[in-house]
């Protein structure tokens, strides 16, 4: 079974949207999954996020490990692949609602403090799939057309579906079609 680390968004918690839902469905098939509480999510900080995350001597980062990022989470994910050990390969990432700058959002610059060296992201990641709706009323789809293209990545577009938040409605307490896709990295 998978290691999988789920990443939440700003502004969010472990029980914000369809994360403990999708904890919950993953331990029942038997995988390892991790759902942190990120610190002071209100103003991502990929240096902080980062030595929060690489600081679990329980999570062992490796070829079967699945890291699943909604929104800033997404964000974080490219953010910690950068700075994993240089021997260290993981099977699948995972981006949600990704976008590739801070939006005009200072709240999110901390986020985007060390450019992206796709070069050594890619070298991190054996997968990278992007998740996003073209009507997402936070990130514009170009920015994960772009975060595709340089990972080499593949793009699962929705329609109508918004930033895959419970702000579009309560049918985002649950995201079944995600589960299809990690299936998919399995």
């Amino acid at each position: 079974m998978a290691k999988i680390l789920i990443i939440h968004g700003e502004d969010n918690t472990p029980e914000s949207n369809w994360y403990m839902w999708l904890k919950g469905v993953l331990i029942g098939q038997g995988h390892q999954v991790w759902l942190p509480n990120l610190p002071d999510a209100d103003k991502p900080n990929a240096k902080t996020y980062n030595k929060f995350l690489l600081s679990n001597p329980n999570f062992v980062y490796d070829d079967n490990t699945i890291l699943v990022g909604h929104s800033s989470g997404a964000v974080e994910i490219l953010n910690l692949l950068q700075n994993l050990p240089e021997d260290t390969k993981i099977k699948a990432a995972i981006l949600v609602g990704a976008y590739k700058d801070n939006l005009n959002w200072d709240s999110l610059d901390a986020l985007f403090t060390e450019p992206f060296d796709f070069e050594v992201i890619n070298k991190h990641c054996n997968k990278f799939t992007f998740v996003h709706s073209y009507d997402d009323n936070y990130a514009p789809i170009e920015h994960s057309q772009y975060l595709a293209k340089e990972t080499n990545g593949k793009l699962i577009t929705f329609k109508e579906q918004g930033h895959f938040t419970t702000e579009l409605g309560p049918q985002y307490k649950r995201f079944p079609e995600i589960l299809d896709i990690i299936k998919d990295n399995l």
